[in-house]
């Protein structure tokens, strides 16, 4: 018996009906899939499925949390998901994805969604992720301070242009006031042509 039974949809068996499945993705189905951007999470998936006339749509709705690190101070941080999707599934000679459709073997008469799940949580996660302004670790976000140079202001005479500075809020900011003076020198090219 596969790992990801419970998530195989019987499609054969739909008629001219709708059908609705639940799923609760928790850290057991995280760790199944054994894949680095989620193991943690407690996620609510409902799948709907329609029969057309020659394809199925399955209409996904997922809610719930996930737990991620932080891309700041590294700590585990709460990400919620709130998402919605649709597959057209229809059955062929092998499996396969053609444009927005997915084929499934008409042998096998089923497909197994628990992979789609995982990519539309994964899909969610934004690509910078940080605790919100002042909940991230502050002994982590010290040692960050202390180890980023400031910039220094126009009337200093060291060219140290490529520092990262923080505000009060320990967040990142960029400070672009001056510019690598070689990289000027190309500057020139584009003005004169």
């Amino acid at each position: 018996m596969s790992k990801f039974q419970l998530y195989n949809i019987v499609l054969k068996e739909i008629l001219n009906e709708t059908r609705v499945y639940e799923f609760d993705l928790d850290n057991a189905f995280f760790k199944k899939i054994d894949s680095p951007e989620v193991q943690i999470g407690n996620v609510k998936a409902m799948v709907s499925v329609h029969k057309k006339v020659n394809t199925y749509e399955l209409s996904f709705v997922l809610d719930g949390i996930i737990t991620i690190p932080c891309d700041r101070c590294l700590d585990n941080m709460e990400q919620p998901i709130h998402y919605k999707e649709k597959l057209l599934v229809k059955f062929g000679d092998k499996f396969s994805e053609e444009d927005e459709i997915v084929i499934v073997p008409e042998s096998e008469g089923a497909i197994n969604i628990a992979w789609f799940l995982y990519e539309f949580i994964v899909l969610k996660i934004p690509m910078k992720h940080v605790h919100p302004t002042g909940e991230c670790n502050k002994t982590m976000v010290g040692k960050l301070k202390k180890h980023i140079t400031r910039q220094k202001s126009d009337d200093d005479d060291d060219d140290d242009t490529s520092a990262l500075e923080f505000d009060d809020d320990d967040d990142f900011t960029t400070d672009e006031k001056q510019t690598d003076p070689r990289w000027d020198g190309l500057q020139n090219i584009t003005e004169n042509n």
